[in-house]
This record gives C-alpha cells, sequence and structure tokens, in this order.
C-alpha cells in the first residue's frame, strides 16, 4: 500500500510540475481567466457567464495574494484530482501496479494537461463528470446507498461550477433505465439524494430566476456565434485526439464492457457515455465539453490491459503499453502547449494547421492558435490605462470603460494605479457599475474593430478627447486595440451612462 501511495505522489508531484512548466514565459494569463479573477470580488450566487464556484476559488487566489501561481496552482490541483479519481477507480476494479501505471500515464499525458493550464470552469467540471461517473460504479460494486448520496453531490459541485454536467445526467437516464440498473429508481435514497442535490443547487436557480434565466441568453448566443461553426466531422476528429496516446486503452475499456464478463455489470456507464456523446454531436457542441466522457474508461481499458497481458510473452508488451502514450504526447507538446513564442509559430505554422489548431470559433484560420492569441498583449494594455490615469486630475471621478471582459480583467489585475477599477458593458461587469455614480472623466478603452476612432460620439460628452496609446503586440488578438483620454464631461453625460446601463441590465 506504501508503494502504491509514493507512486501515486510522484505522478502528481509530476503534474503538477508539467503544468507550470509547459508555459512560455512570454505568455500572460488567458482573457478569460480575468474575468473569472475578477469574479472573486463581488461574490454571488450566480453570473452571467458562469454559476459561482469559480467565484469561490478566484476568491481563495484573492486571499493568497492573486498571483499567477495561484492562477495556474487551483486547475493543475483538479486535474491531480482527476488522476486520483481514476486510480480509485482502477483499484475498485480490482487492478494491479501496471493498471495503476498505466492509467496515471495515461491520465497525465492526455488533453487533461492542455486543459489544466487555464484557470476556467473547464478542469472542474471534468473532475466532476467523472467523479459521477465513479460513484455510480462504486455504487454498482458495493451497493452500499453511500455512492448516490456522493453522486448527488457530485452533479451539485459540477452544476454550480459549470452547467455542461446537467448533459451527464442526461445520458445517465436512458442508460439506467436500458440496464439492470434501473432498479435504483425504486430506492428512496435516490431522491432523497436527488433532493438533497436540488437544495444545494436552489441559490443559483433562484439567481437565474431573478435575472431571467441569463443562462439561456448566453446558449443563445453562444448558438448563434459558435456552434453554427462547428463541425461534427471535426468534433469527431478531436474526439481521437484528446487522448491520442491512449487511444487503444479507451477502446481497450470500450470491449472490456462489452465482452468482459466482471464488467458487464458496468455497462450502464457505457451506455450513458454513448447517448451523452450523441447528444453532443446533435446539438454541435464543442468538442472539449465530451472529455469527461473518457476518464473512467481508462480506468477499465487499464484493467482490462492488465488481465491480457498477465501471461507469457505478453508480460513484455506492458512496459510498451506504458511507454505509447508518452511517446504520442511528446510530438504534441510544441504545437498543443504555448511553450515556442509566437514570432515561432508564424514562421512555421503548418503543424498547427494540420491539427486545426489556427481556426478559431469565427470559423477562420488565423496566424496562432485562438487561446495563445488571447495570452498576449494584456499586460501592455493595463501600462498603457496607468499611464492615462495617472495624467488624470480627478481620479475618484474617473470611469475606465472597456469594450470587452478581457480589457477590464487584464487591467484590474495588471494594473497598480491606486483605485483603479475597470468596468465593462460586456459580461458580468454591467452589473458591477456603483449606482449613481457622477463621472468627470472617463478612460475608454475601444478594439480594433472600433468604427468611430475619431470619436465623434465622445467629443460631444468631453471637452477634451485624445488617444493616450494602442497595443502594439502584433501577435494578440487585441492588436490595435486603443486607449483615449476624455476629459471634463458635459451636463447630460451621467444621466446618459446610467440609461446605457440600466438598457443593458434589462438586456441581459
Amino acid at each position: 500500500m506504501q508503494k502504491r501511495t509514493l507512486l501515486l505522489a510522484g505522478f502528481v508531484i509530476l503534474k503538477f510540475v508539467l503544468q507550470y512548466q509547459l508555459v512560455h514565459p512570454v505568455y500572460e494569463l488567458h482573457r478569460d481567466e480575468y474575468l473569472h479573477l475578477d469574479l472573486g470580488k463581488h461574490l454571488s450566487w450566480g453570473y452571467l457567464s458562469l454559476p459561482p464556484f469559480t467565484s469561490w476559488i478566484s476568491y481563495l487566489i484573492l486571499q493568497f495574494g492573486n498571483g499567477e501561481f495561484w492562477v495556474r496552482f487551483f486547475p493543475a490541483l483538479f486535474g491531480s484530482l482527476t488522476m486520483l479519481t481514476v486510480w480509485k477507480a482502477v483499484e475498485a476494479l480490482k487492478g494491479g501496479m501496471f493498471a495503476l501505471i498505466l492509467s496515471a500515464v495515461a491520465v497525465l499525458f492526455s488533453v487533461l494537461l492542455r486543459l489544466n493550464v487555464l484557470y476556467q470552469p473547464n478542469s472542474m467540471d471534468v473532475l466532476c463528470w467523472v467523479f459521477l461517473y465513479f460513484c455510480l460504479l462504486k455504487y454498482i460494486s458495493t451497493q452500499r446507498t453511500l455512492w448516490i448520496w456522493m453522486g448527488a453531490l457530485a452533479f451539485a459541485v459540477g452544476f454550480l461550477n459549470k452547467y455542461n454536467i446537467v448533459f451527464a445526467v442526461i445520458g445517465l437516464l436512458p442508460a439506467l433505465l436500458l440496464t439492470r440498473q434501473r432498479d435504483i429508481f425504486l430506492k428512496k435514497q435516490l431522491y432523497q439524494a436527488m433532493l438533497l442535490a436540488f437544495i444545494l443547487v436552489a441559490p443559483n436557480l433562484w439567481w437565474q430566476y431573478q435575472h431571467g434565466f441569463p443562462v439561456f441568453h448566453h446558449m443563445q448566443e453562444l448558438t448563434n456565434t459558435q456552434l453554427v461553426n462547428i463541425s461534427r466531422v471535426n468534433f469527431l476528429k478531436d474526439q481521437l485526439l484528446f487522448f491520442i496516446g491512449a487511444f487503444f486503452i479507451i477502446i481497450a475499456g470500450i470491449i472490456s464492457l462489452l465482452l468482459h464478463e466482471p464488467f458487464k455489470k458496468y455497462q450502464v456507464l457505457l451506455f450513458a457515455i454513448l447517448f451523452t456523446l450523441c447528444l453532443f454531436i446533435f446539438l454541435r457542441a464543442k468538442s472539449y465539453y465530451a472529455i469527461g466522457l473518457y476518464p473512467i474508461l481508462l480506468a477499465f481499458g487499464a484493467v482490462y490491459l492488465e488481465h491480457l497481458l498477465q501471461h507469457g510473452w505478453r508480460r513484455w508488451l506492458r512496459p510498451v503499453a506504458i511507454a505509447i502514450p508518452v511517446l504520442f504526447f511528446i510530438p504534441l507538446v510544441q504545437v498543443v502547449f504555448p511553450v515556442e513564442p509566437p514570432a515561432a509559430i508564424v514562421a512555421n505554422p503548418d503543424n498547427y494547421r494540420k491539427l486545426g489548431l489556427l481556426r478559431w470559433e469565427d470559423g477562420k484560420e488565423h496566424s496562432l492558435p485562438q487561446d495563445f492569441a488571447d495570452m498576449q498583449g494584456w499586460l501592455e494594455l493595463a501600462k498603457i490605462v496607468d499611464s492615462a490615469y495617472a495624467s488624470i486630475p480627478n481620479k475618484g471621478q474617473t470611469l475606465v470603460r472597456t469594450d470587452n471582459y478581457g480589457q477590464a480583467g487584464a487591467i484590474n489585475f495588471y494594473s497598480r494605479a491606486k483605485g483603479l477599477q475597470a468596468l465593462s458593458y460586456n459580461a458580468d461587469y454591467i452589473y458591477w457599475f456603483p449606482p449613481n455614480k457622477k463621472w468627470v472623466n472617463m478612460v475608454m478603452i475601444k478594439d480594433f474593430t472600433d468604427e468611430d476612432p475619431a470619436r465623434t460620439k465622445e467629443k460631444r460628452y468631453f471637452d477634451t478627447v485624445y488617444l493616450a496609446g494602442r497595443i502594439t503586440n502584433e501577435f494578440a488578438r487585441e492588436a490595435g486595440t486603443a486607449v483615449y483620454i476624455m476629459l471634463n464631461a458635459k451636463p447630460g453625460l451621467n444621466e446618459i451612462l446610467q440609461d446605457e446601463i440600466k438598457e443593458r441590465q434589462l438586456r441581459f
């Protein structure tokens, strides 16, 4: 047991080391991360963009100093807990040392390493999916109702982290009805656990109700602007790439659930995964939504391969099986992770293009992967804003207003100007404007798509309007974003601003 514990600790340490090493120092945080960090300053039971769990973690990061170390720590932690859950699933299936090592290697050297680079709800989302499936596995193997309660808890935490876990439950329901596990619906503990889950998520549901269910507005906007550009064929291709080095283990897991007698009682898991996968394909979901489906299959596959490779010459294939995920992973490091500076990527784009990494959410190809471009230019923007802010009198009556949440969050993260808090009409920032505030000056940030660089409209409301600077980093998605200084507001401006804020709040 001690040997297994030490081995697991070694994998966890390696996981943390890799998460910090696989980002080149030239890259900053991702635009989404800045918004998520600002949520910690405005704790609530709900947000336009997310349920509340991320804000709780952001609050912790804020208490720890709000440094990049802690921003990267938590996704690495959730990834490590995912590895631990798969490890425990292997133990529950009576797997030995080889199965444990194989499953840990498969989880470690996979898309999860890329996913856990960014501070987004996705890392916790995958953990909750895997733990939910693990709870069902444990319930089937032990018949202890404790695991029904734990499954309900996994769903509730997952729901408060990202609504995506609803699709896991949608897939589970028909799978349970079609298998012998349908008798779970006869147990009163299931309904008691469902009630517990409802109680836990109720504050967020109430918040959604009070705000007109903005989640539906967000989903519609996502469908119209992003999901419409997603190809179902590309979705399926991505599924193969996520665990490309461990794909043979996933196949072994599927076969084991179909043919291996000791595992047939767990077939409900396979059916649940297939139902959810089909639903994602039908809805044109983003490919990474499905990542949580596969880790539990790695546990079954690892144990089944251990069974197949236990005698004679087959035992010599065990080291080969362990090496395959690593060997597939190594060539992908330079293209999947931000380890190369932008100039090197632009100079040699072929490998990125072959993997479809240059195609953004708009359906078009660009010079950098979208995530990489979203990790550039933010510090430069904050420095320009700080310089502009320092030149303005009456700083306490100066509004710093941005075009999008990435700009606002990045300025708030990097700014060293006392009292500066950037706001935006975009995302959750629309609710954070101080009520009835009287503004005298404004620092306005406009992105490169701005159709009025002369600021014709604003010149009607301020005595002085001029350009303070632009983001010059050509590799940034925000390249060309401009910072304007506007001084001495004319009468009527504040009323117009308050009306705009209220109108946009009502729109959401």
